[in-house]
Parts: C-alpha cells; sequence; structure tokens
C-alpha cells in the first residue's frame, strides 16, 4: 500500500483528496494536516467520514509526517507550498503540489503571483503533472506542479490542434464558467450565497493568474508562442468547468478531419472522451464527480467551437493529482477513480 498524507485538509481539493483516497484499493491515508489549535478527528471536521476513517487531523510536523508517508499532496494555497515541499523533498517524500507554486518559471510566476518565488532551485526538478502530455515524466519524478482548474480544461481542449493554430496564426478566445467551489473554501462577499445565487458573472477578463499557464504549456507544445484571450465566469453553482474555445476555421482542417486529430489523439487517454460529431456538446453534470474531461467539438459559419467540460474538484484538481500518484508509483492510473 502506498502511505500517503494531505497537507491542508480543510479545503475543498483537500476534502476532495480525502474522498478518493479512502476508497483507493492500493494507497492508505496516513496523515492529514491543517492549522489547527489542537489535534481533531478527521471524522469530526468531516462527519461524513464517519466510520471510514480514525485518522487525526494535527498541525504540520514535517518529521512526523515524513516517518508516516511515502507521498504527499500539498492542498496548500499558492505562495504556501514553496515553503514546504522542499523540506519533505529532503526526507525522500514525494510531493504532489496542488499549488500553482512550480508550474511555471521563476519570473513569471512572480509577475502574476506578486511575491518573490522562495524555492527556485526545485522549479526546474518539477514536472507538470499533465498526464495526457507528461506521462513517462510522471512516473520517474518525485515532485509534480498538479495543474489548474481552468487551465486542465483548456489545454486538453486544444492541445491536438495547437501547432497548427500556432502555425496559422489564429487567435484563441476562451470562455470559461466555473463553479464557486473553484475559488476555494473562503469567506468573501462576492462569494457568500446571496450574492451567487441566481446571479452570473465574468471576473478577472484577459487578467486571470491561469493565463501564463495555459500559454506556457500550450507554447511548448506547439514549439512557438501562444496567447489565449481569457475571460472566466462564476456560476451559480458548487462545481465544475465548461470552457468554449473560439477559433477561425481558416488554416484549420474541415469538420470531419478536425474531429478524427482529437479521436486519434485521445483515443488511449482513459480520461478523456470526445464526443462524436454532429452530436450534442458536453454537460456541466455530465462530468460532475468523475476525473473525466469531455470534449465536443462544431465547425460552423467560420468558426470552430470547442467545449471542454470537467469536475474543477476532480479532474482539475484531486482527481488528476491521484492520476499522478498512482502513475508515480506504477499502477494502473485509472486506480481508485473508476
Amino acid at each position: 500500500m502506498i502511505k500517503t498524507g494531505i497537507i491542508g485538509v480543510t479545503g475543498y481539493s483537500g476534502e476532495e483528496l480525502v474522498d478518493i483516497l479512502l476508497s483507493h484499493p492500493e494507497a492508505s491515508l496516513n496523515c492529514v494536516t491543517a492549522r489547527v489549535e489542537k489535534p481533531i478527528a478527521l471524522s469530526e471536521m468531516y462527519p461524513r467520514f464517519a466510520k471510514s476513517t480514525d485518522v487525526v487531523c494535527r498541525a504540520l510536523d514535517v518529521d512526523a509526517v515524513a516517518k508516516e508517508c511515502d507521498v504527499v499532496f500539498l492542498a496548500l494555497p499558492h505562495t504556501i507550498s514553496m515553503g514546504v515541499s522542499p523540506r519533505f523533498l529532503e526526507k525522500g517524500v514525494k510531493v504532489i503540489d496542488l499549488s500553482a507554486d512550480y508550474r511555471l518559471p521563476a519570473e513569471v510566476y512572480e509577475k502574476w503571483y506578486k511575491t518573490d518565488h522562495l524555492d527556485k532551485s526545485n522549479i526546474s526538478r518539477a514536472v507538470y503533472g499533465m498526464p495526457e502530455i507528461n506521462r513517462s515524466s510522471i512516473g520517474k519524478a518525485d515532485l509534480i506542479a498538479n495543474p489548474g482548474c481552468y487551465p486542465t480544461s483548456v489545454i486538453l481542449g486544444l492541445l491536438p490542434i495547437i501547432k497548427t493554430v500556432a502555425d496559422a496564426g489564429l487567435n484563441v478566445i476562451v470562455d470559461s464558467k466555473s463553479g464557486t467551489t473553484g475559488a476555494g473554501r473562503k469567506s468573501s462577499n462576492p462569494l457568500i450565497f446571496s450574492d451567487v445565487d441566481e446571479n452570473f458573472k465574468s471576473y478577472k477578463a484577459n487578467d486571470h493568474q491561469h493565463i501564463p499557464e495555459m500559454e506556457n504549456v500550450l507554447s511548448i507544445s506547439a514549439g512557438s508562442s501562444v496567447k489565449v484571450n481569457f475571460v472566466p465566469h462564476l456560476l451559480p453553482v458548487r462545481r465544475g468547468i465548461l470552457s468554449t474555445i473560439y477559433l477561425e476555421h481558416k488554416g484549420l482542417p474541415p469538420a470531419e478531419e478536425l474531429h478524427k486529430i482529437y479521436s486519434d489523439r485521445y483515443k488511449d487517454e482513459p480520461f478523456v472522451r470526445v464526443r462524436p460529431l454532429g452530436g450534442d456538446m458536453p454537460q456541466l453534470l455530465e462530468t460532475t464527480g468523475t476525473n473525466y474531461c469531455d470534449i465536443g467539438i462544431k465547425v460552423a459559419r467560420g468558426m470552430v467551437v470547442i467545449v471542454s467540460v470537467i469536475d474543477n474538484l476532480v479532474k482539475g484538481a484531486s482527481g488528476q493529482a491521484v492520476q499522478n500518484m498512482n502513475i508515480m508509483f506504477g499502477l494502473d492510473e485509472k486506480s481508485g477513480l473508476i
């Protein structure tokens, strides 16, 4: 059994990790930590896990956790993980970081996250944890930069044709909608029920911190610079992301060929499902609670429209993290996820 720990269990991603790991046939949940005044049973913190685990949540003690775990999931806020990750790596514990701290070059990270990076030496050591791109490198890694939720939906939606898009000089426009859990478990006026319920709004238009992650990964895949125009929106639902990507059709193959490119690229990927051409586009509820990314394609009126749908807490965070863990330890990557 792989011995696992969750650092930062009080957030939505931490809770989702508990749910997945408790049912994982080849992993045990040995440690959970959070900023707590005194030890508290995980089942008291989350009553839905009563009789499922006797693990106690404690304040972080790296030495104690390292003795009990083969791998830790850092479900910590951005800018915090980089202070914790090297301490585990020094003790031989593998790290899967769900924050943005190791996803970007240091200078880009510092520009968008408005802080100095405190662990620059480990950025090059980290593998970007998108199995559909880096499966072989993930299998050899001891530090994984788990992708962001919006970038997961957008990158998977564009990946099969991004080189063609870049070569044709096409403008990439992305309109994404997310449930409220995408903002994390925190109290702020824009996220309170009375402001979100029966409402719908955009935010951080073309100024979201996930833009450089999308552009960096897509540019590497394309072999040339890719710019993404990205506008996120907040849906009055708990979870899920639906990204609609718009491209001019000029310079791209016909609809049937486009669909074949996507189908061929993802035919062996266990968690990407391409909808039949001419069928219904994927919907939010069809991926809720799963590690799937569903993709639909339509060509009409001179435009290519790509719809990419995920659960932001599973494929967009904790599920993808466990998928990475499975690959790191040589397991079936579907283990615990289907």
